[in-house]
């Protein structure tokens, strides 16, 4: 089974598009289509080469492309990822099985990881991800920028919205969405291979945000619920896709919430 870690998943139409973290492998940032969430086809790379391309001459394996958040708006798709080393960068294109824009660098800095933009009803764009420690000295915190509306710059120096030291440490890959009123978000928490699944919510995009455990391994041999995403279809109803270790790889999976 091919290994498709921090898996990602927009919904356009009928269509379901896929991304996932790619590491320091090119091509990058796989693009796979299904039609009913179940069956996948590998179509497209949105990434020919990992950049910097002089930096990734040499074989870098584990940096690179992180856990990556791919979006649908006003008729494009984006892709957003953290590289630990260098910042968040973005891709976009209107036809997910064509070329791809080359990548802009939205956010320069060490430690920047695990990206996702949302643009408000407002027309207001914000650009939310969590820290590695390994880089930024700090992990456990969840963190949100303004962007332009264009999605290719931040405009601010952002704000700590969540603190998952006490109750949720090592708190990573935050994805957002807008739900009757509510921001959510979905964010893994307590490490990869035996973590669980956390829900914020707040009415307030900065908070203060309520929060839930939605999944977790229990007395099950099911370990590790870690990030993904929310999806709904055309008939309403909300799917959770996920990923769990399983030592020599990482398997995708998908749960009805």
């Amino acid at each position: 089974m091919q290994n498709y870690s921090d898996p990602d998943v927009t919904r356009v139409g009928d269509d379901y598009y896929m991304t996932a973290s790619s590491f320091n492998e090119a091509p990058g940032l796989p693009i796979l289509h299904s039609k009913d969430m179940v069956n996948w086809k590998l179509v497209n790379y949105a990434l020919p080469d990992v950049l910097p391309a002089k930096n990734f001459s040499t074989p870098k394996r584990g940096d690179g492309v992180w856990a990556p958040a791919i979006r649908f708006h006003k008729g494009e798709f984006y892709i957003y990822w953290g590289d630990p080393d260098f910042g968040i960068y973005m891709v976009k294109t209107k036809d997910p099985l064509g070329k791809w824009d080359d990548p802009v660098l939205v956010m320069e800095g060490k430690g920047l990881i695990d990206s996702c933009p949302f643009w408000d009803e407002d027309g207001n764009a914000y650009l939310i991800h969590g820290w590695a420690g390994s880089r930024a000295g700090v992990k456990s915190l969840l963190s949100i920028n303004k962007m332009n509306s264009e999605g290719t710059k931040v405009l601010d120096k952002g704000v700590h919205i969540f603190d998952g030291h006490d109750a949720h440490p090592t708190v990573e890959g935050p994805k957002m969405y807008k739900r009757n009123g509510y921001y959510y978000i979905f964010a893994p928490a307590g490490g990869v291979a035996t973590g669980w699944q956390l829900v914020l919510r707040s009415k307030n995009i900065y908070g203060p945000y309520e929060e839930k455990i939605v999944l977790e391994q229990g007395k099950t041999k099911i370990n590790g619920p870690h990030q993904g995403a929310w999806v709904d279809t055309p008939s309403g109803e909300d799917w959770f896709y996920h990923f769990q270790d399983v030592d020599a790889g990482e398997e995708s999976c998908i749960c009805n919430r």
